[in-house]
């Protein structure tokens, strides 16, 4: 079977399913498993390269002004692909190719796999549609209920413990709270979301309405960056006069974090989310995943230290 996924969630499920083998194309931001950097790409980006976060979001924006996406397909390159089944996706029209974006001309026309969880029930959905088109019913059910089985041990360990006030910013210039699976991810790990809503999608946040929420726990997690990078965008939000009221900044409780890994894709990874969260809120009860990062800012200016979860 030739799979070709035009999305990294749908790049992460195929492999923890076992079928990365069977992968012959993905898109320009497929990198995880690290193997996959090595397959032919199908896509492009219209970001120009080394942007700020303002600047992806003026890009961004006029984008949509004009009704076109920041994501290209390359449609050569996906004949060349000659796929069978094709893994897209629905959440996005902006920042991925959606399933609508696909060309009608591929002969033989390959299955596609729409990938549109909004939730973490929505994801394990997906997982499970994924084994079913890929021949992998068993793997996708034993993948879910294991994914499950982790979700509540965190369940378990925070049990009873006080539920710290959180907010999760998935952007920073300007700011969005994290959205749909996000609040779920922080419920589980045992605080309490003032901002983001179950199921709903990210919003722009007005500072005011940041100062106002004074969550004990903030956590910067940008779409499609690592944690480094989010403390490289973190200095347009600890240079504003408001950081300062913020208790999350008084108090040290202020992270950067990989959301590009953990927090942005729907795919098996959001579990590692919740554990990464989890060891953050409760770090008496709850160990992070291995491999797992955090930078805590230690500083208004973006003095930090890194705290990793042994491999």
């Amino acid at each position: 079977m030739r799979i070709v996924s035009l999305v990294p969630a749908g790049t992460e499920i195929a492999c923890a399913l076992g079928a990365g083998d069977e992968l012959v194309a993905v898109t320009h931001d497929c990198d995880y498993p690290p193997a996959v950097r090595a397959l032919p790409r199908i896509t492009r980006s219209t970001i120009a390269p080394g942007s700020d976060s303002l600047a992806i979001d003026a890009q961004v924006r006029a984008a949509v002004e004009r009704g076109e996406s920041t994501f290209h397909l390359d449609s050569a390159a996906l004949t060349v692909a000659r796929p069978d089944v094709l893994l897209g996706q629905t959440l996005c029209e902006v920042c991925a190719v959606t399933v609508a974006q696909l060309p009608v001309t591929l002969d033989p026309a390959p299955v596609v796999v729409p990938l549109d969880g909004h939730s973490l029930d929505g994801i394990f959905a997906d997982i499970a549609r994924v084994g079913e088109a890929l021949g992998r019913r068993e793997a996708a059910t034993h993948l879910v209920a294991e994914l499950r089985a982790r979700i509540a041990r965190v369940e378990a360990l925070v049990a009873g413990a006080r539920r710290p006030s959180v907010v999760c910013l998935e952007w920073l210039a300007p700011l969005f709270n994290a959205g749909h699976w996000a609040p779920e991810q922080v419920a589980i790990a045992g605080g309490e979301d003032l901002l983001g809503r179950p199921l709903v999608p990210s919003i722009d946040v007005p500072w005011d309405d940041l100062v106002a929420a004074d969550p004990e726990f903030l956590f910067l997690l940008p779409c499609g960056f690592d944690a480094e990078r989010a403390l490289v965008e973190a200095a347009v939000v600890t240079a504003r006069p408001e950081w300062q009221r913020l208790r999350a900044a008084r108090d040290g409780n202020v992270y950067a974090l990989d959301g590009n890994a953990y927090f942005s894709r729907p795919g098996p990874r959001v579990v590692d989310g919740i554990e990464l969260l989890a060891s953050l809120l409760h770090p008496a009860r709850v160990s992070a995943p291995a491999g797992a990062r955090s930078i805590r800012l230690t500083t208004p200016h973006v003095s930090s230290s890194v705290e990793r979860a042994p491999v």
